[in-house]
């Protein structure tokens, strides 16, 4: 249990935007979880630096909560500190656009709605993150996960990255420095700020057909519009697909309380009305287990699980 006065301070007023014991369950597309022992959401990154600083000098746990679309939380909550990046100096978006023509140069802040990013820059006939249709989750998330799917990676058009270390400091990495790689990226534990996107120009109407295409075929074999995290596994590195393995193993349907496989996509678990968060980690451990009995093959956790 951490003192309620971790972040008082007499100079300064971000502890007086410091929510306590604040509900998670509804910022997360699962709708599940317990409260966080605090929750803040700064509106400087000098306010993120200087929350950030005080909860490691008390020794408090820190999480990121971009979009909640990657997530679940344990019906306990997280006993530490919970930041999102929704304030407006962390959700802008700057077009490069010279003489009126785009260059294809985006800078977005970490905070900022990647679907709404991937809809206005194919809008704009800016091509490379049509991929991203039917991805839920913030620009900030889609680094740290390097997000994507059979179309394309996030970090295909990533060119460079503003982060705040953990010693609070704030410098810019290459794309090369991030190592991305499948659900991967090496940030050395740095808070994403912004990042610059490379696009390339072409004609809206063609760059917009490709975003719905991409959307339609998502929407019409995934449960996007039921409560669920997206794929709850990777893929293993050789072999099937992880849904494949799942589907393959007779598990579509499986159900744990409140909590069930998607009929529709097998690498998706759904939640009904009733459902708790343990039910849904009961069905991962089910779902893991069975698939290592049937192919031999330990499927890796795509989600983030708080606990």
């Amino acid at each position: 249990m951490y003192s309620r006065s971790v972040f008082d301070t007499a100079d300064s007023n971000v502890a007086g935007r410091i929510r306590k014991d604040a509900p998670l369950a509804n910022l997360t597309w699962f709708q599940l979880g317990g409260p966080a022992r605090y929750l803040t959401s700064p509106r400087t990154v000098e306010e993120l630096a200087w929350t950030w600083r005080r909860a490691r000098d008390a020794g408090v746990p820190v999480k990121m909560l971009g979009g909640g679309a990657n997530v679940l939380i344990s019906d306990a909550g997280f006993d530490g500190l919970v930041i999102r990046l929704n304030d407006p100096t962390f959700r802008q978006i700057e077009y490069d656009d010279p003489d009126g023509r785009p260059s294809g140069r985006v800078i977005a802040g970490g905070g900022v709605d990647l679907m709404r990013l991937s809809r206005d820059c194919s809008r704009r006939g800016l091509s490379g993150l049509e991929c991203m249709g039917g991805i839920p989750g913030t620009v900030g998330g889609a680094v740290c996960m390097n997000a994507g799917g059979r179309w394309g990676q996030f970090g295909d058009v990533v060119r460079r990255v503003d982060l705040l270390t953990p010693e609070g400091e704030v410098r810019s990495a290459e794309a090369a420095d991030l190592h991305l790689g499948y659900r991967h990226a090496e940030l050395g534990g740095a808070i994403v700020l912004a990042v610059e996107l490379m696009l390339t120009p072409d004609d809206p109407q063609r760059v917009s057909e490709r975003f719905r295409e991409i959307w339609r075929c998502k929407k019409d074999s995934q449960p996007l519009a039921d409560k669920s995290a997206g794929c709850i596994f990777k893929n293993p590195a050789n072999g099937s697909p992880a849904g494949a393995l799942i589907d393959a193993a007779g598990l579509k349907g499986a159900r744990n309380g409140g909590a069930y496989v998607s009929a529709r996509h097998a690498n998706f678990i759904v939640a009904d009305h009733y459902a708790k968060a343990s039910h849904v980690m009961g069905l991962i451990d089910h779902v893991r287990d069975e698939v290592a009995r049937c192919f031999g093959v330990d499927l890796e956790l795509e989600i983030d699980l708080w606990s």
